[in-house]
């Protein structure tokens, strides 16, 4: 079940956290991969360990906020059946302590980055025969995260770009979901906490853990299953869904 063999993927964001446990489970799963990565080291190392488990992945080191550079590589690749919008960035700060240079930093990547890939992408997606566009949202687009103005904005247009992509192009085979995942321990989230917590890492890690009712951060991997099932054959009748991966934090943290 679950095979990908002989699709073709492009994961944004895919050299680390949640975009690299995607890339290595699709590559294991038959999918020939390919990264696009603002952080081109980052990108050929996940590359250099899916090859080394005989998976097949490429490496593209591209800002996604840059149309022209995106379409080039997406034409490039020529052939697309899987989308999995993964690149995104984070911020700190309410609406009026949110500067300008960082509003537009935010919905730079992660809005019209994701336009970008999906401007390039729904042409070649058209051609095939079985086409998925997998976008990662999150549970600040639905519920009020403290001190995530631009963050919890850029993840609410990633939900409602996902229902109006799905509405449009259902009638051309191509589906369009997304997932919204509460806190996932990746290795951004802990050069976060350094950043912005010095001195407090481990009381903010286990803050932040806590917030989920099931006591935890979420796995990368995790977040890859649940993917993986979306852009499968076998979810042939899902589109136009969010799916909270979040410990229970939408229904459950009363």
């Amino acid at each position: 079940m679950f095979s990908l063999e002989g699709k073709t993927a492009i994961i944004t964001g895919g050299g680390s956290g949640i975009g690299k446990a995607i890339s290595v489970l699709f590559a294991a799963q038959g999918a020939h991969v390919h990264i696009i990565e603002l952080n081109a080291a980052a990108a050929e190392e996940t590359v250099n360990e899916i090859r080394e488990k005989q998976g097949t992945a490429f490496a593209h080191g591209c800002d996604v906020s840059r149309q022209q550079d995106v379409v080039k590589i997406f034409n490039q690749i020529g052939k697309l059946d899987i989308l999995v919008n993964n690149a995104g960035i984070a911020h700190i700060g309410k609406a009026d302590t949110t500067n300008e240079e960082d509003f537009t930093k935010v919905f730079d990547v992660n809005v019209k980055g994701a336009y970008n890939t999906l401007f390039a992408g729904i042409p070649l997606l058209k051609k095939s025969k079985s086409a998925a566009i997998l976008n990662m949202a999150s549970i600040a687009a639905v519920v009020g995260i403290t001190d995530r103005f631009a963050y919890s904005m850029s993840k609410g247009a990633i939900y409602a770009m996902t229902m109006s992509v799905a509405r449009d192009y259902m009638a051309e085979g191509i589906r369009c979901n997304s997932i919204s995942p509460a806190r996932v321990h990746t290795p951004f989230v802990d050069g976060f906490i350094a950043k912005n917590y010095a001195g407090q890492e481990e009381e903010i890690f286990a803050k932040l853990s806590k917030s989920q009712p099931l006591g935890r951060m979420g796995r990368p991997e995790e977040v890859a299953s649940l993917a993986l099932y979306l852009c499968a054959e076998e979810s042939g009748f899902v589109t136009g869904n969010d799916y909270p991966i979040d410990g229970g934090f939408i229904k459950l943290n009363n």
